[in-house]
């Protein structure tokens, strides 16, 4: 049992396959056993990332004890599914791994070691009162307004937490595009299409494609950063229109 458990705090791959009977695709396995502080997941829909997100909130409560992990998302209904998901991880547990929880409700979880999985809404003003967070997961996060994604970041400033983001794209925009295209070496990134999931026929995506438009379908489903349709210049343009050697006609530096 001590090598069992040992095996598992170090490989949250083996727990999940061992812990929760879960199978994971190869590319789930690589996420859950990468071990940056920085994380991007650009998965198209149905592509098991937040299966893989809910993996790594259980993992990190479980054996890191007094940990604090924080689910964030645009709305609070969206964050509660990725909390429901974690839940019901718990329950498949065996009843010696899960014992009894201290605290189980609809937006937070408190277990015997005292690590605590929080639900959050996705409003700025009401989340500021946490700190010390050892794993914040944003899901949906191009979505994700961009004070929210500044309003977290500092939660990991003393504990030196770890922060995923995942989404699909949309557009060349916010938090989550600046991330993968400018975020540089920080952020470890992890981009799984349509085509490259098992579980999705081809023949799906054919009627997808068809039924949502390029636009649409190439961010869904081809994890694409498209250009924004209402743009009058594309992000290429106004990026090389930014000048660093101009003084600003009203005051302040270059580049500003």
């Amino acid at each position: 049992m001590l090598a069992s458990d040992l095996r598992h705090a170090l490989d949250p791959a083996a727990f999940a396959k061992d812990a929760l009977c879960f199978e994971p695709d190869p590319w789930q396995e690589d996420a859950l056993r990468l071990r940056g502080k920085r994380l991007l997941l650009n998965c198209c829909r149905q592509s098991g990332k937040s299966t893989t997100a809910a993996i790594l909130a259980l993992h990190t409560a479980l054996f890191r004890p007094a940990s604090l992990v924080l689910l964030v998302s645009p709305s609070l209904r969206q964050s509660s599914e990725l909390f429901r998901k974690v839940q019901d991880m718990f329950k498949a547990l065996t009843p010696v791994a899960r014992q009894v929880l201290v605290e189980d409700n609809r937006l937070s979880l408190v277990m015997p070691n005292k690590s605590r999985i929080v639900s959050l809404p996705g409003k700025e003003g009401t989340i500021r009162g946490f700190s010390g967070a050892s794993l914040i997961i944003e899901d949906e996060a191009a979505r994700v307004p961009d004070e929210l994604y500044k309003a977290v970041r500092p939660m990991l400033a003393v504990s030196g937490g770890r922060l995923i983001l995942m989404s699909t794209p949309f557009g060349k925009r916010g938090h989550f595009f600046h991330e993968w295209d400018e975020g540089g070496s920080t952020w470890e990134r992890i981009r799984i299409p349509a085509p490259a999931c098992p579980r999705i026929a081809a023949d799906f995506l054919a009627e997808e494609r068809q039924a949502l438009g390029d636009w649409w379908f190439r961010q869904e489903y081809l994890c694409e950063f498209a250009e924004t349709v209402d743009q009058a210049f594309s992000y290429e343009h106004v990026a090389r229109a930014v000048s660093t050697e101009i003084k600003p006609l009203f005051g302040g530096e270059p580049g500003e």
